[in-house]
């Protein structure tokens, strides 16, 4: 596990769009693992800017999401596929027919679990994997557990991020209940891992999931099995990792 210095999510989203490009110039037909939430918005205008640059072509890569929620649709402007296509995929030329995301419409969840499974299986699995990092810890919507959970399956979300979103919806009860989600297997098989994190609130998770024991209870904590991960995160974010192991992150400022 490599853990990166960043003075700021500026810094931190430039260094992640980095590694993200290098993979789709080295390997042109290269499968992404994408991610949405606030943290990679900058990733994603790095990437278009390199695109609109004519630095990097996305005409021959496959995406796959991690997750989404159940019950809403496509064009639902809070969906994560909205999302997908607001933030990255209008903006270059990635192939729509190209784009995987789990179908928050499908009712049957154990068929959209095996679907979604296969369809990640069938592109010969994801070359880098971009992540997020809730404040338990979470991955993906792969919540603290007593075990790690495996394949794409479909989670009931906690209360606080049900309370969370009402902000979003015009009615409570418009609130998503549950969203699938890939398992902890799916994001492990990936070739390499790149997780991103920004903000103070963020560095106490940091600090356990990369110097903390591996349990289900911190989600992340399993991406220390991973052979290929990288963490970029900001100067905030990494504060406690600085403080009490400080030779586990690459570039900080000499004290």
């Amino acid at each position: 596990m490599r853990i990166l210095y960043a003075a700021d999510y500026n810094e931190m989203s430039r260094k992640a769009a980095n590694l993200i490009a290098a993979q789709v110039i080295l390997k042109p037909d290269c499968v992404l693992g994408l991610a949405t939430g606030s943290s990679p918005l900058g990733t994603y205008k790095c990437l278009i800017e390199g695109y609109e640059k004519g630095d990097l072509d996305f005409s021959r890569c496959s995406a796959a999401n991690l997750d989404e929620y159940c019950g809403l649709t496509k064009d639902n402007d809070q969906s994560y596929a909205y999302f997908m296509y607001e933030n990255l995929f209008k903006h270059i030329n990635i192939d729509m027919a190209n784009t995987n995301i789990p179908d928050g419409t499908n009712a049957d969840a154990e068929a959209e679990c095996k679907r979604y499974d296969a369809a990640v299986a069938a592109l010969g699995g994801v070359d880098i994997q971009l992540l997020g990092i809730g404040h338990n810890g979470h991955i993906g919507f792969n919540e603290p557990a007593d075990s790690f959970a495996k394949g794409t399956h479909c989670v009931a979300l906690t209360q606080r991020t049900i309370d969370a979103n009402t902000r979003f919806f015009a009615r409570r009860e418009d609130v998503p209940t549950h969203a699938y989600t890939m398992g902890i297997k799916t994001i492990m098989s990936a070739k390499k891992i790149l997780l991103i994190a920004s903000g103070a609130e963020k560095a106490p998770i940091i600090y356990e999931m990369a110097a903390g024991p591996i349990v289900p209870s911190v989600p992340a904590s399993v991406l220390q099995l991973h052979n290929d991960v990288t963490i970029v995160a900001d100067a905030a974010a990494l504060s406690v990792l600085l403080e009490k192991a400080p030779e586990l992150v690459e570039g900080a400022p000499k004290a």
